[in-house]
């Protein structure tokens, strides 16, 4: 079949001049007052009555040849590997009424197949042309026909093609959206590791286009991504331009819903955490703060103002400034984070060892957060009394969410941990995912943060790394400033890595 179509489309491009069939008299027809210019239209071939190519978007222009006479031509046609010129030079008009037709016939000797007898005829009629050309390959005992459909175009029409967007909305096995290359006329995009072929043969993208273009398949249509799925973008003016799209790799998901809980501690210390048991959390320390009179956690398990799931974590920073002495801290931020938490009483910030094993190369790290800020921001940093506390009205608190990856051993292969002291400064910091805006949020709202990487930094596949993910009520918490009362509220965190 293949040699066949090559034979086919091998003898359409050498048909450049047709035995025309002319009356004696040479009329003169307004060829280039009605007749000339480019059509915008679709080609459709069929092989000894077999659909080959149906509905094939293309262009052609004619134009004056003559009094009576006209050419075709339809150029860089692509086709099956081939670039295609088809080109009927004099195809002469006959006029019946506002229609106009032309036919012509031709015997051509072409290497390979030998001998074809080809007819070809055509209407123009108010803007619209229709052409059919007829070919008997002899040698092969095949026949072919080619039909052509157009509408003339008025030249101001847009010559824009292009996927302007495409998305899989809602998919949750997409974990990186189709990113789309307009030169190369490729779109990829990235799944979880576990997708089936069935999940991508379900997969419905929603595609914005080029304003007048149209779009096959259309938008909203499933298409199975299990392989690669060509798009064609027709623009206004018949300009077309393919778009392939592709999976372009796996990742894998590490996910922290929060919808699952245990009870820690007895009595007055008793208070909800997380089950997973890499999130360690500053409620520990804080479930001690009853001794000293203070009520209250810096964390607590939300089950009504939520994402998804059955529960939320709602982190609220406590202002202990009116209580504070040596082991009582002046403000303590509600925190989140993976790693461990071991109370260091002499040196409170060395409590929080961040960071477990990681060994993916992460791309992004993604959830949701709402926030509100407490009312009075203070500066507790190096007080060791209530009076050595200041008050900045001036000052609005802001939240703290981030991913850091670090190498887990130094030169001498020793386990490196970071803590409270470091985490935003150690050189062994790698990449690092960044919450740029910490400010109020009143909504849940979305981030997707790309890891970057620091200092010149790159991913070492076969190395060691750990990972810290960390949320705080006050970005500040760490040094002791805050507003008491500052509550964030996160839900669904990921790391997407590969």
């Amino acid at each position: 079949m293949k040699k066949n179509l090559f034979y086919l489309f091998a003898l359409i491009c050498s048909m450049s001049l047709f035995t025309a069939c002319s009356d004696d008299d040479d009329p003169v027809y307004p060829i280039e007052e009605e007749l000339a210019g480019t059509y915008k239209g679709t080609l459709d071939i069929e092989l000894d009555g077999t659909s080959i190519a149906n509905g094939m978007p293309k262009n052609i222009t004619i134009a004056k040849a003559g009094n009576n006479i006209v050419s075709l031509e339809l150029k860089d046609f692509s086709f099956m590997g081939m670039n295609l010129t088809i080109k009927l030079e004099k195809c002469v008009l006959k006029q019946n009424g506002t229609s106009y037709t032309f036919t012509g016939s031709q015997e051509l000797n072409l290497s390979d197949i030998g001998k074809c007898n080809v007819d070809v005829a055509g209407t123009i009629n108010n803007g619209k042309v229709e052409a059919d050309l007829n070919i008997d390959v002899l040698q092969l005992g095949q026949k072919v026909k080619v039909v052509y459909k157009g509408t003339k175009l008025t030249g101001s029409e847009s010559s824009e093609a292009k996927i302007t967007s495409f998305v899989f909305e809602g998919a949750t096995i997409v974990t990186e959206q189709p990113v789309i290359d307009d030169v190369t006329g490729k779109i990829a995009f990235k799944v979880i590791d576990g997708a089936t072929n069935e999940e991508l043969a379900a997969l419905v993208p929603t595609i914005a286009i080029s304003s007048k273009a149209s779009i096959t398949p259309a938008t909203g249509i499933k298409q199975n991504f299990a392989s690669d799925v060509t798009y064609t973008v027709i623009a206004e003016d018949g300009t077309v331009k393919e778009y392939v799209v592709s999976l372009a790799g796996r990742q894998v998901v590490m996910k922290y819903p929060f919808d699952e809980w245990k009870s820690v501690g007895a009595g007055k210390s008793q208070h909800d955490e997380p089950v997973e048991e890499v999130l360690a959390t500053s409620a520990t320390a804080a479930s001690l703060l009853w001794l000293y009179g203070i009520e209250g956690f810096p964390l607590y398990k939300e089950t009504e103002d939520i994402v998804a799931g059955a529960a939320a974590a709602k982190l609220v920073t406590m202002d202990t400034s009116a209580k504070m002495n040596s082991l009582v801290p002046a403000i303590t931020s509600g925190s989140v984070f993976t790693g461990k938490f071991e109370l260091d009483l002499k040196d409170r910030l060395n409590s929080t060892k961040f960071g477990i094993s990681y060994d993916k190369k992460p791309a992004y790290f993604r959830g949701w957060y709402k926030y509100t800020p407490g009312a009075k921001f203070i500066y507790g940093t190096g007080a060791t009394k209530p009076a050595e506390v200041v008050e900045r009205p001036e000052i609005t608190d802001e939240c703290a969410i981030q991913a850091v990856l670090y190498e887990a051993k130094d030169a001498e292969g020793n386990e490196v941990i970071l803590t409270g002291h470091d985490i935003n400064t150690s050189a062994y910091r790698v990449a690092a995912a960044v919450l740029a805006d910490g400010t109020a949020k009143a909504a849940y709202t979305y981030f997707d943060i790309p890891f970057t990487y620091v200092n010149g930094k790159t991913y070492e596949a076969g190395k060691e790394y750990k990972l810290a993910i960390v949320c705080s009520s006050s970005k500040e918490g760490d040094s002791f400033k805050g507003a008491g009362g500052s509550t964030l509220w996160i839900d669904e965190l990921e790391i997407i890595g590969e």
